[in-house]
């Protein structure tokens, strides 16, 4: 379920890959105090000027189509306006639907009542790999793969790979290395952005005698707690043992796993660190977490919260100003280099038709991308995007980290596992890691927890 193309590296040399890209990443962020770009409007992820019209579609006058996803509010409607463009260069009839996570057992549903949607947005690698395995994803045809070879680099391609044969298109992508800030609160308390976990404890401890909460947690929702684990886990035991744990090669109750609990728990355990403390923080979803960061004038509910880029569409909502109001700074290093970890949502043809190959082309290409890019509060993977086409310095820079990368990233780790154990509300990790953050002391019963629920969904 990982990408074949860092699956054999060496520790060593994955070590080095992730250095680099941090490097870049905090280089990039370290300059981002305004919306302005610094004047290069022809910039590309890529190359070449930003494109209009490069994908060839066919005519589907009198085509219907429905394509589901779990997305909501702002991104829900962005989404829209790009399946918008698509009818109007085709002449076909898209409809949005709405679906609940896990997405799976939505689709599942809809399977065995007949009506799938042609296609499904789906947000693991896992997910796509049960579909193919319940008989549901159909491949892709030449035209959608050939878009994405001119345009996707082949880690991106591969993680839409089942058994070597190609079923996604990975439309959209995410830093999950993030910590946002409310920057008029970290300049009245006299703090600094950190670069180890340390300073970011110290910047914690400095905020809290100000007299604002440290940081928002989204508790409600349980992904963005093995969020919080994931990128603390690859800095401090290191790519290798991510990749191990990733395939359940080693046990949740191995040393590595207690020791980045451990360190979870020093943000997690502390007293008044988190706003509402854990029972707040575990009626608190990942939109509030952001907005109350950034309302409240010079007195927020908190600094601080971590998740990534697409945090900005909250932001928005709260009517701050991304790059003045919020800032951002990469995750800490706990270990030898700061995590880089990625996301990403991926079209998944379900109903084979000449009508759904073209909508997965249309994915795949960089019109379709250029437009939510342009709409904010989106990062895509595909490498012909006009950094141009994202709509402040802050963005602009994220998504040139990330196509700066090439294949040297990992993947979310709880988007890698079957949906049992890394997706599912109330079970497997979500259940266990909020279960931490209610009694941030009982790692090892966590572990226990973790490893029972993991063997039992990975089968081994």
């Amino acid at each position: 379920m990982r990408s074949t193309s860092s699956r054999n590296r060496t520790s060593r040399a994955a070590r080095t890959a992730a250095a680099v890209f941090a490097g870049a990443l905090a280089l990039s962020l370290s300059a981002c105090g305004g919306d302005d770009d610094s004047g290069n409007g022809n910039e590309q992820g890529g190359s070449g000027e930003e494109t209009a019209n490069t994908v060839t579609l066919p005519k589907l006058n009198g085509e219907s189509l429905e394509v589901a996803a779990v997305w909501t509010g702002a991104e829900q409607e962005n989404f829209k306006k790009v399946l918008a463009e698509f009818e109007k260069r085709t002449g076909a009839k898209v409809t949005f639907v709405p679906a609940q996570d896990p997405i799976i057992n939505f689709l599942g549903s809809k399977v065995a009542g007949g009506q799938p949607p042609d296609i499904a947005m789906l947000p693991q690698p896992g997910a796509i790999k049960q579909a193919v395995e319940k008989k549901w994803a159909k491949p892709l045809g030449p035209e959608a793969i050939d878009e994405l070879q001119k345009n996707y680099s082949q880690g991106w391609q591969d993680i839409g790979k089942v058994d070597d044969k190609q079923y996604g298109v990975y439309y959209k992508a995410a830093n999950k290395s993030l910590i946002w800030y409310n920057a008029k609160v970290l300049e009245n308390a006299g703090a600094t952005e950190p670069k180890t976990w340390d300073e970011l404890l110290t910047t914690a401890q400095t905020v809290y005698d100000s007299g604002v909460t440290p940081f928002s947690v989204g508790g409600a929702e349980g992904w963005t707690l093995t969020d919080w684990f994931e990128n603390i886990y690859l800095s401090q035991a290191g790519p290798e043992k991510y990749d191990q744990l990733a395939k359940h090669e080693i046990k949740w109750t191995d040393a590595s796993v207690k020791d980045a609990l451990a360190t979870l728990a020093q943000v997690w355990g502390k007293k008044d660190y988190v706003a509402g403390g854990a029972s707040g923080a575990l009626q608190t979803d990942f939109p509030a977490s952001v907005t109350q960061t950034f309302t409240g004038g010079d007195q927020p509910k908190a600094a601080m919260v971590y998740e990534g880029d697409f945090a900005q569409v909250n932001i928005t909502q709260a009517k701050a100003k991304v790059g003045t109001d919020a800032k951002v700074f990469p995750f800490p290093a706990v270990g030898d280099t700061a995590p880089v970890v990625s996301g990403g949502d991926a079209a998944v043809i379900l109903q084979d038709s000449k009508a759904s190959q073209a909508l997965a082309t249309w994915l795949a290409s960089p019109d379709a991308a250029t437009i939510q890019a342009k709409l904010g509060g989106y990062l895509s993977p595909n490498k012909n995007v006009a950094n141009s086409a994202y709509p402040n310095a802050v963005q602009q820079k994220i998504a040139k980290a990330l196509i700066g990368s090439g294949d040297d990233f990992r993947f979310d780790m709880s988007d890698q596992a079957p949906q049992a154990f890394g997706g599912t509300p109330g079970k497997g990790e979500w259940k266990a890691l909020q279960d931490l953050l209610k009694n941030p002391s009982d790692i090892a019963g966590t572990q226990r927890k973790l490893e029972a629920d993991a063997a039992a969904a990975y089968g081994n």
